[in-house]
C-alpha cells in the first residue's frame, strides 16, 4: 500500500507543478486587445485555478483560496474587493440554505419524503431521477430562483440518496448518489428554462430584448420553451443513465423496505410538523418575494432561526455538521468574486465583443449558431448566470441582428443559453452549490457530466430552431 501511496503523492505534485507552470505562461503572455494589465493578471490566476481542478492537482476549495491569496498578495486587487464575495446575499443564502436542509434531513422529514417517493416510483433509479426532473419543473414557475429551489430539493434528493443505498464515500457514492444528484442539476438547467419565473436572470434577459422590439410575457415565454425543454426533460435522465450509469439500476424490493421504514417511523413526529411547517413557509415567502419585497436569504435565515429556536437544529449541530457547508460557502464567494471582478474590470465584455466581430460577413444562420456557441462556452469563465446575461446578452444580441439573424430568435436562443450552461462547471449556477457540497458529486464528475449535458441541450435548442423561431414570431 506503501508504494501506490507514493506514486499518487508523486503524479499529484506533478500536476501542481504542470498547473503553476501553465499559470505563469498566461501571466507573461503579450496582452491582448484593450485588456488592462490587472484584468489579464486576474484572468490569469483565475483560469489556472480552474485548470488546477480539472488536472485533479487541487480540490475546489484549496485552488479558490491559493487563488485568493494569489489576488492579494500580488495586489492584483485589493482586500476589500477580494473578500467582496463573503457579503454578497445569494451566497448567504447558499449557506442558510445548506444549514435548513441539514434541519430537514436530522428532523427525519427528508427521510419520509424519500420513503414516499421510493414506495411509489422506486423500482427503478431512472424512476427516480424522472421524479425529481418532475417535481422541479412544478416548482419551477412558483420559486424564482433556481437556488431556492435547490435548497427545497437538496434535503429530498440527498435522503433519496441514502435511502437507496448511497453515501457520499468514494467507494458508495455512485450506487445511485452521484445519478440522482446530477440528474437533478442538469434538469434544473431546463427546467429554469421552461419558465420566465424560473431563474432570476429570465425577466432581466427579457427587459434587455424588450429594447430591441422584442416582447417575452409569462405566456409567450413557456409557449416558445415548451418543445425544445419537454424534449430536454425527457432526455436528461435517459442519456445520464446510459452514459454515467447507477450501480444499483434496479431497486424492485425498494417499495416494500420503504413502506416498512414508513411504519417504523410512525406518525409524523413534532420536530417534523416543525420542520414541514417552517420548510412550507420558507417556499410560500419564496415564491411571493418579488410581491412582498423580502430579501430570499433573509428567507433562509428566519427558517434556520425558527428550527435553532425550536431545537429541531440546535447550535450543537451546526458545529459538528457545518464543515461542508463553510467549505462550500467559502470556495463559491472566492470564485463569484473573482469572475465579477473581471466583469467590472470590462475583461468579459472585450472577450465577448472581439470573438463576436469575427464573425462578420458569415450568413446569418452561420452567426446565430456561432454565437449561441461561443456564449455557452464562455461561460467557463464566470460563476455566475445573471453576470454572464448582463455582461454578454446585449452585446451578442447586437451583433446578432447587425447579421440578419431575427431579433425575437436570438433575443430567447441567448435567455435560453442563459440557463442551458448551468451545469457545465461546479460553480456555474448557484443552485448547483448544495450538491457539489454534498459529498455525492465530486467537481471532476460535473466537469465531465457537465459538458455532456450542456452538449445535449444545445444541440436539442439548435435543432428546435425552426420551431423556436416560428413561435416567437406569433
Amino acid at each position: 500500500m506503501e508504494e501506490p501511496s507514493k506514486n499518487h503523492q508523486k503524479s499529484l505534485w506533478i500536476k501542481r507543478i504542470i498547473t503553476l507552470a501553465i499559470g505563469i505562461v498566461i501571466w507573461h503572455l503579450p496582452i491582448p486587445w484593450n485588456i488592462s494589465p490587472d484584468a489579464w493578471h486576474l484572468f490569469a490566476i483565475f483560469i489556472t485555478a480552474i485548470i488546477g481542478v480539472l488536472l485533479e492537482a487541487l480540490s475546489i476549495f484549496t485552488a479558490s483560496v491559493i487563488a485568493l491569496v494569489a489576488v492579494v498578495m500580488l495586489r492584483v486587487l485589493p482586500p476589500e474587493k477580494a473578500f467582496s464575495g463573503f457579503s454578497e446575499s445569494f451566497i448567504l443564502l447558499i449557506l442558510a440554505a445548506f444549514l435548513v436542509a441539514k434541519g430537514v434531513i436530522k428532523s427525519g422529514l427528508g427521510r419520509r419524503i424519500a420513503f414516499l417517493l421510493i414506495r411509489r416510483f422506486g423500482k427503478s433509479t431512472l424512476n427516480l431521477g424522472y421524479c425529481l426532473v418532475v417535481t422541479d419543473t412544478i416548482l419551477g414557475p412558483s420559486i424564482p430562483s433556481n437556488t431556492a429551489r435547490s435548497g427545497i430539493m437538496y434535503p429530498i434528493v440527498h435522503a433519496l440518496s441514502l435511502d437507496t443505498g448511497s453515501l457520499p464515500t468514494p467507494e458508495r457514492r455512485k450506487r445511485t448518489g452521484t445519478y440522482l444528484m446530477m440528474t437533478y442539476v442538469a434538469s434544473q438547467t431546463i427546467s429554469s428554462a421552461l419558465w420566465l419565473t424560473g431563474m432570476a436572470a429570465n425577466p432581466v434577459g427579457a427587459g434587455i430584448a424588450a429594447e430591441f422590439g422584442v416582447n417575452m410575457n409569462f405566456g409567450n415565454w413557456a409557449f416558445v420553451a415548451s418543445v425544445p425543454c419537454i424534449i430536454a426533460l425527457i432526455a436528461i435522465p435517459f442519456v445520464l443513465y446510459q452514459l454515467f450509469p447507477p450501480e444499483n439500476k434496479y431497486t424492485p424490493k425498494a417499495p416494500e423496505m420503504a413502506r416498512k421504514g414508513l411504519q417504523e417511523m410512525g406518525p409524523l413526529s413534532t420536530q417534523e410538523w416543525i420542520m414541514g411547517s417552517t420548510f412550507l413557509g420558507m417556499i410560500l415567502l419564496w415564491a411571493f418575494s418579488p410581491v412582498l419585497n423580502i430579501n430570499l436569504a433573509i428567507v433562509a435565515f428566519l427558517g434556520l432561526s425558527v428550527l435553532i429556536l425550536a431545537n429541531v437544529y440546535t447550535i450543537e449541530n451546526i458545529r459538528q455538521g457545518a464543515g461542508d457547508a463553510l467549505e462550500t460557502y467559502v470556495w463559491f464567494a472566492i470564485l463569484y468574486m473573482m469572475s465579477t471582478a473581471l466583469n467590472d474590470m470590462g475583461f468579459m465584455k472585450i472577450l465577448g465583443a472581439q470573438l463576436a466581430t469575427y464573425l462578420g460577413g458569415y450568413h446569418w444562420v452561420s452567426v446565430y449558431i456561432l454565437l449561441i456557441i461561443l456564449y455557452i462556452v464562455i461561460h467557463y469563465l464566470f460563476v455566475s448566470q445573471t453576470a454572464h446575461l448582463l455582461a454578454l446578452y446585449a452585446v451578442f444580441l447586437q451583433v446578432a441582428v447587425s447579421a440578419g439573424v431575427p431579433a425575437a430568435l436570438m433575443a430567447f436562443m441567448l435567455s435560453f443559453a442563459t440557463n442551458l450552461f448551468a451545469a457545465i462547471t461546479p460553480q456555474a449556477s448557484s443552485s448547483n452549490v448544495l450538491f457539489v457540497g454534498s459529498g455525492f458529486l465530486p467537481s471532476r464528475d460535473i466537469y465531465k457530466q457537465g459538458a455532456v449535458i450542456t452538449v445535449l441541450n444545445t444541440a436539442i435548442f439548435l435543432l428546435a430552431t425552426p420551431w423556436i423561431m416560428w413561435a416567437s414570431s406569433l
